[in-house]
């Protein structure tokens, strides 16, 4: 199943999800469960490293570092475990054994690494800007994540967006209540403002406000003079702003 979710996405499948070798060679690494850990560090925040002794309250830790600072010590309350190799770039940072600040730093780092910018945390999909342009976004990507639950493909944007797509109306109540009724109901006024929202859309289209610090959309709604009918402010109009004087709005 996994291997076909790949295919299906084609030359964007690197940048989303590691390769079923790469997850073997992972989870194949040595890992020593009581030993592995993360400590605070003053210039990268957390580093990696192992235990190698305790003497009280205080831990000696070894880290990845090397030879240069690569020995430390630290209160035993500082250590955060490590998680297992098999959660190694995880998709869904709630999944994670030990979820902590590190953990979370080090998830978000590797697959950053990886380009693999999209991760799930729960109910939220968290991202970070590659700041270059990653081929996730195509045709062939649109289709692979169309109809798909969140837990059958990597995460992506496109997966939040179907998702809102298949389930942003549901209807519920008993036999009888008027689930039917009412849905045909919906259908009927999605098909109506669709046949006269051209005009609307036009109008929506075309007009530019000049972006401000502050202010909000009710505001913005009565700034752009907007009627009963959906109608904006004639071009060139100026109105009053209590914090920047006056500000010009209108329509192109």
């Amino acid at each position: 199943m996994a291997e076909a979710v790949l295919a299906a996405l084609g030359a964007a499948a690197p940048f989303l999800r590691p390769s079923e070798a790469e997850r073997v060679a992972a989870q194949t690494r040595p890992f020593e469960p009581r030993a592995e850990c993360f400590v605070p560090h003053p210039q990268h925040e957390f580093v990696r490293g192992r235990i190698t002794e305790r003497r009280g309250a205080d831990v000696i830790v070894t880290t990845e570092l090397g030879e240069v600072g690569g020995t430390v010590t630290v209160k035993e309350a500082d250590v955060h475990p490590q998680n297992p190799p098999k959660f190694d770039k995880m998709e869904d940072m709630a999944m994670l054994t030990f979820l902590h600040e590190p953990a979370v730093l080090f998830n978000l780092k590797e697959r950053y690494a990886a380009w693999m910018i999209y991760t799930y945390s729960g109910l939220f999909c968290v991202t970070v800007n590659p700041y270059k342009w990653l081929p996730v976004y195509n045709a062939e990507v649109v289709a692979a994540y169309r109809g798909k639950k969140r837990s059958e493909a990597p995460p992506h944007i496109f997966s939040i967006s179907d998702n809102a797509y298949q389930y942003m109306l549901t209807g519920d109540g008993e036999s009888g209540a008027g689930k039917t009724v009412n849905t045909k109901r919906v259908i009927q006024y999605f098909a109506s403002i669709a046949a006269i929202g051209d005009r609307k859309k036009e109008a929506t289209n075309s007009s530019k406000v000049r972006p401000e610090p502050w202010g909000d959309v009710g505001e913005l709604g009565v700034e752009m003079g907007m009627g009963p009918q959906g109608e904006t402010s004639s071009p060139g109009q100026v109105h009053p702003d209590p914090l920047w004087g006056h500000r010009e709005v209108g329509v192109s």
